[in-house]
């Protein structure tokens, strides 16, 4: 049984201290992998809303500091990490994500057994990316063109149903090629997607699952198996059985968690501040941001109005947040045209003075990583979500 209560105002003041949302990283040669790897990815459908999520934690950095991480660097990956989004992930820690990715039970998709993939298959073509993508950066034509070549025309049927007409049967392993570490994403050629192979040696499975489930409690616990399990996108069984074992092997302690009941700690981290004790301050976090998105129980981070106004049919991410004192207490929105930015911030409730001296700042650090220039409304957002 659970011999500590953890409250959440403490539980959530130690992510916010932990994830850079106290007070901006200090600036470092390393501080943008660093940063990445303790939120556990920046997660970059968007690529801007990844540039904003680690430039707004870190003193100093812009957008072209993170890009120049990504693309000259290369100490940060674009690849496909949790849920089987777009990330970036610290390149250090792309084998522990690779190893604990590929770990995650398969789920039978909903294609029909004459377009899916065998496992024989998706083994063919995860070694001709791999070999195709080696020290080449291809388009998603020219990798299909590569990999028909290496297996068969099969690879190349259009029978998947895509945006804008059918992908080639290949590309329902493209998850998986990511997941062994042979697939990530290149610099854009123009207006195109590119892919390359990181070459990125998978760890162990069972030491890597390890590995990530410290990492995430120690970023966002506590938790239970099932929070980690919705944050991974994983089976709910699979999860819990994991986390089991992790406590026959000491690696993972129970506290009763404010809100949840019995959770799950990494073994030994459990100093949290006191239940009077919460965060402090004004911080807006752009769409998909890590902290809103892995933050649990979500109904105390979006208490009340938060969850109708902040999330999408109970998801997070859709809208960008106004966190006030740690908790969600209004959505934003920015307009991008040349280097003017326009940001509209809709509160919940009236700003006293210091807020707003604080919400102009942050605002104004939101123009320095974009490298713009910002004007504040404080009104009410009119777009709908992830517009």
């Amino acid at each position: 049984m659970p011999t500590r209560t953890v409250s959440w105002s403490g539980a959530n003041a130690r992510r916010i201290e932990r994830q850079g949302l106290a007070a901006p990283a200090p600036a470092s040669p390393n501080a943008i992998p660093q940063l990445a790897g303790v939120m556990l990815g920046a997660h970059a459908q968007v690529l801007s809303a990844a540039e904003l999520s680690l430039g707004l934690r870190i003193e100093g950095a812009t957008r072209a500091d993170v890009r120049r991480a990504l693309w000259e660097e290369r100490s940060l990956v674009k690849t496909y990490g949790p849920r089987g989004t777009v990330h970036l992930l610290a390149a250090g820690d792309v084998p522990m994500w690779t190893g604990a990715l590929s770990a995650i039970p398969g789920r039978v998709g909903q294609l029909s057994k004459d377009i899916r993939l065998t496992a024989a298959q998706t083994d063919a073509v995860v070694g001709a990316a791999g070999e195709a993508l080696s020290g080449a950066e291809l388009t998603a034509d020219e990798l299909t063109e590569a990999i028909v070549a290496r297996t068969g025309v099969w690879a190349g049927d259009p029978v998947l149903p895509a945006f804008q007409g059918m992908w080639p049967r290949w590309r329902q392993a493209m998850h998986t090629a990511a997941h062994r570490g042979v697939l990530a994403f290149g610099p854009n050629r123009g207006q195109k997607v590119t892919y390359t192979n990181p070459g990125a040696v998978p760890m162990e499975q069972n030491a890597a699952l390890s590995e990530l489930v410290r990492r995430y409690l120690y970023a966002y616990g506590p938790a239970t198996s099932q929070h980690f399990a919705k944050w991974l996108a994983a089976p709910r069984g699979w999860a819990s059985a994991l986390f089991e074992e992790l406590a026959r092997g000491g690696e993972v302690e129970e506290v009763n968690f404010e809100g949840v009941g019995e959770a799950w700690v990494a073994a030994g981290d459990t100093e949290f501040r006191g239940s009077g004790e919460r965060a402090e301050g004004v911080r807006l976090l752009p769409y998909f941001d890590a902290f809103g998105i892995a933050s649990q129980p979500r109904e105390l981070l979006f208490p009340g109005r938060a969850a109708e106004r902040a999330l999408a049919g109970g998801q997070a991410g859709n809208y960008p947040l106004l966190l006030m004192d740690g908790t969600v207490a209004g959505v934003w929105h920015q307009r991008r045209s040349g280097k003017r930015i326009a940001v509209t911030v809709e509160p919940l409730e009236r700003l006293t003075a210091g807020q707003l001296k604080e919400l102009e700042l942050q605002t104004a650090r939101v123009g320095d990583v974009a490298e713009g220039v910002v004007e504040l409304t404080v009104g009410k957002v009119t777009v709908g979500p992830h517009a």
